[in-house]
């Protein structure tokens, strides 16, 4: 079984490329939506208020707009965050693929794939890139956030540039270029 890793910076469109592969049968794991049921568990909850203090939790839960505007601001805070977070999601992770060992290959959706190292993890990457214009506009719609909300996340992440000679596969996802038959392609390169 080969394992992909498909990553992209915030707002390339990965959840739309991953839904493409969905829809072919590839069995994908979505990183993003795992972590966001971790931060629902009681220890997790507990960890983060010891280091974030009680503002991240609303109504019994976490407040994921304030965590976002305490970790996307400071970089220690995102590490923290991350090194509470990111075991959980790659034992999940490690389960899930023993389970689709049938499959000529899984994907893992995650946005900080490189960023994470975790990369390495992977026999081939899959990068979704966009003109950082159209991602900003289309976190600013999804999210209900500011531009400059969007930009303190971006600061986050790697540039295109330097993710994309790492990459095994690029999907375009500048609105010129159909995202569809690019997917199909790299399924067909993938399945051989």
């Amino acid at each position: 079984m080969i394992k992909v890793g498909l990553t992209g910076n915030i707002g390339s469109g990965k959840s739309t490329v991953a839904k493409v592969f969905e829809t072919l049968g590839v069995p994908v794991f979505h990183a993003d939506i795992r972590a966001k049921k971790f931060l629902e568990e009681k220890d997790v909850m507990k960890e983060l208020v010891r280091h974030f203090g009680k503002d991240v939790i609303n109504q019994g839960g976490i407040d994921r707009k304030n965590l976002a505007k305490i970790v996307f601001n400071d970089l220690e805070a995102i590490s923290t965050l991350n090194s509470i977070i990111h075991p959980l999601v790659r034992k999940d992770l490690f389960e899930w693929i023993e389970m689709k060992k049938d499959h000529e290959y899984v994907i893992q959706e995650a946005a900080i794939l490189f960023e994470s190292g975790f990369y390495e993890f992977f026999d081939k990457i899959i990068l979704v890139t966009c003109p950082e214009k159209i991602a900003t506009e289309r976190v600013m719609n999804r999210d209900k956030i500011s531009q400059a909300d969007v930009m303190a996340r971006m600061k986050n992440q790697w540039p295109e540039e330097k993710k994309i000679p790492m990459s095994d596969h690029i999907v375009h996802n500048d609105g010129q270029n159909l995202i569809i038959p690019q997917v199909l392609e790299i399924h067909k390169q993938l399945i051989k």
